[in-house]
């Protein structure tokens, strides 16, 4: 297997071994855009749902209760106050929380004294706290200016970096499909958005953002010999940069994801629900970030620039002549 493997990724570098990132662009453009389509829509039939931080309302832990049934917390809570929407979670073996609508003081005390009686526990084991829409408003205000602050210097330093915007413009899109899709998996499976979430989006564009980096850089380096030197017009050496980083990063997300995973599928099962979130976010995010880049980022750059007329101009002369050799298109 190992030598497989190794087999594939020298032929994939030399060439003899091709997956046609440029050459089918056209079905890649077409599947991202349904996912990303499907993705925006999923909130129209199943609201995204964002934590308390966000939204505000009121917070209860009862710790150590003699059961950890999730819904004495909600019968507990509807008998105070009848309607009232709540999320419980367990904490690890310890401690369960609940998260109502705002409350009012009275409906504060009358709610914690119903889940010490439900719960079996002392008064003194349940606390409460109050979060106000003022304060989600600030962190979701605060949200969105460092998202929007990440994507405007991301796009500034890679065209630096590489100097043309065009790398930034098809990173960028990139970047925003993971983050779209990512959404929309929470959206589906009913996982809040909460500040651990938006944390994990944060770090899974970063990753997003060093893999796509990697590539383009191997895309330089492939450019610089485009044309009658290289005999490979300008899609082609942008593809085979593509498939030259292809293990690599293949190798570079299973490994990502494996310690995330084990969180995800293990740990979140043994208690350890305070960290479902960001596994969550990045598990997502690091295999829509591998798949952005390889076929969204890449093809879109090779559209972007193919039409320049100096490089039009050189694959008319390589096609022209490999018909005067006799080199099959």
């Amino acid at each position: 297997m190992a030598r497989s493997m190794s087999q594939l990724g020298n032929d994939l570098y030399s060439g003899k071994t091709s997956f046609p990132f440029v050459q089918r662009r056209r079905l890649w453009f077409i599947i991202a855009a349904v996912l990303v389509i499907g993705a925006a829509l999923v909130p129209l039939f199943r609201p995204v749902q964002f934590s308390i931080e966000f939204t505000g309302g009121s917070q209860f832990t009862v710790s150590n209760p003699a059961s950890f049934d999730q819904s004495i917390a909600t019968n507990a809570v509807t008998s105070v106050v009848p309607g009232a929407q709540t999320r419980v979670t367990t904490i690890s073996d310890q401690a369960v929380r609940v998260q109502t609508d705002q409350l009012g003081s009275d409906e504060t005390q009358a709610v914690s004294a119903a889940l010490a009686t439900a719960y079996d526990v002392p008064a003194a084991e349940v606390t409460d706290s109050f979060i106000g829409p003022t304060w989600g408003a600030d962190v979701t205000r605060q949200s969105l200016w460092g998202l929007s602050i990440f994507l405007a210097l991301t796009f500034l330093i890679l065209a630096l970096y590489f100097r043309t915007w065009k790398m930034s413009v098809a990173a960028i899109i990139g970047l925003v499909d993971v983050l779209v899709i990512t959404i929309g998996v929470y959206a589906v499976f009913g996982f809040e958005i909460s500040p651990a979430a938006v944390i994990g989006f944060l770090t899974i564009l970063s990753y997003a953002l060093y893999d796509t980096t990697v590539v383009f850089d191997k895309v330089r380096e492939n450019t610089r010999e485009d044309g009658e030197i290289s005999g490979r017009t300008f899609a082609e050496s942008v593809n085979l940069a593509a498939n030259q980083t292809l293990i690599r990063s293949i190798n570079t997300t299973v490994v990502a994801i494996l310690p995330v995973g084990a969180i995800l599928f293990i740990g979140v099962p043994l208690g350890a629900r305070t960290l479902s979130d960001i596994s969550l976010s990045i598990f997502v995010g690091t295999i829509v970030a591998a798949y952005s880049t390889l076929f969204v980022a890449v093809p879109m750059y090779a559209l972007l620039r193919e039409r320049e007329q100096p490089i039009a101009q050189r694959d008319a002369r390589v096609r022209a002549a490999r018909e005067k050799a006799g080199i099959p298109a």
